[in-house]
């Protein structure tokens, strides 16, 4: 039996606290600022934010935050789309990456963004880089 759905427009949630398992659907702001770990649950950074391809409509690439100490010596990263995933109990991203291999990729400073069309170098090196990490 379909389990009975009502129109809610109030914004309030009058389901159970799991009403968006399985996790389907995120905004853009619920997941800037999340924080991104690997496999082994060292903290790798945070996604500052999202780069969306406004001609597909989908999500491109993350950019995340990694290293530094009190706002200093921060570097941001381009991470393809596909090489996050959520881990809803957890509430975080996971990376599937080494710290070091973080470490090694190719960034950018956070007060100097790279241009952000498909042919720029940064995006190609990036992209180069996450297919062959390391």
């Amino acid at each position: 039996m379909e389990p009975i759905i009502k129109d809610n427009f109030t914004g309030e949630n009058e389901d159970d606290y799991n009403v968006n398992i399985p996790l389907k659907f995120l905004t853009a702001s619920s997941v800037i600022g999340d924080k991104v770990i690997n496999d082994e649950g060292e903290h790798l950074g945070k996604i500052m934010d999202v780069m969306l391809d406004i001609r597909n409509g989908k999500i491109e690439y993350y950019i995340i935050e990694f290293g530094g100490f009190l706002g200093i010596g921060e570097k941001y990263f381009a991470i393809p789309f596909q090489l996050l995933r959520v881990d809803p109990e957890l509430k975080v991203f996971r990376f599937s990456e080494k710290k070091e291999t973080l470490k090694n990729a190719p960034g950018f400073d956070k007060h100097h963004w790279p241009g952000t069309n498909a042919h720029s170098n940064y995006v190609v090196e990036s992209w180069s880089y996450w297919d062959n990490p390391g």
